[in-house]
């Protein structure tokens, strides 16, 4: 079986060719996850579009938030689920997979949240993510009262929007070219 693209698109490559410090980057994924993702390798052809993806990320899934960074995982995964994107389902799955060290939780958050045994906490940062993702219109003052009421703070609602908002970007990115996940994805954690 011949594997596919990591992208459907045929990008010009190294248009904007990548600097030191964002080779740097790929490389200390490489050595510290075994391999480089795909999602980067699927920006590495620009620049200027590496550095905002990547930017972005780090902040949002890594940077100082009072969420974890496993509750990061389980909103990507969530949301994700919901647009029904194989690549982040299989990278962030095995995430969830991994932080949590529990691989039924990841399972169970990739077909459907809801049935997971979950504090009422993070549940409702979930529910509050599916309902952004699948309704944004209908976002209002109560769903955001919701979480204030499960015991999360206003910049933490933030966090969870910023966390859902940029999944679903990301999902429709790699909808758009057909981005496929890594294998080594595939048997992590398990």
């Amino acid at each position: 079986m011949t594997s596919k693209p990591i992208v459907a698109l045929d990008m010009p490559e190294e248009e904007e060719k990548l600097t030191g410090r964002q080779q740097k980057y790929l490389d200390i994924c490489k050595e510290k996850i075994g391999f480089v993702p795909n999602v980067l390798k699927a920006y590495a052809w620009h620049s200027t579009k590496f550095d905002g993806f990547t930017n972005l990320y780090n902040d949002l899934m890594l940077g100082d938030s009072g969420l974890t960074k496993l509750e990061r995982e389980m909103i990507a995964v969530v949301v994700s689920s919901a647009n029904h994107c194989y690549y982040c389902l299989t990278a962030h799955g095995a995430a969830v997979r991994q932080l949590s060290g529990d691989p039924k939780l990841g399972e169970q958050l990739v077909m459907n949240y809801r049935t997971a045994e979950l504090e009422p906490k993070i549940r409702a940062a979930l529910d509050f993510s599916w309902k952004l993702t699948k309704q944004p219109e209908t976002i209002d003052e109560p769903d955001r009262q919701a979480l204030r009421d499960a015991g999360w703070n206003d910049r933490e609602i933030w966090d969870i929007a910023a966390v859902a908002s940029f999944f679903n970007m990301s999902n429709r990115m790699s909808a758009a070219t057909d981005k496929q996940p890594n294998d080594e994805y595939h048997g992590m954690s398990r």
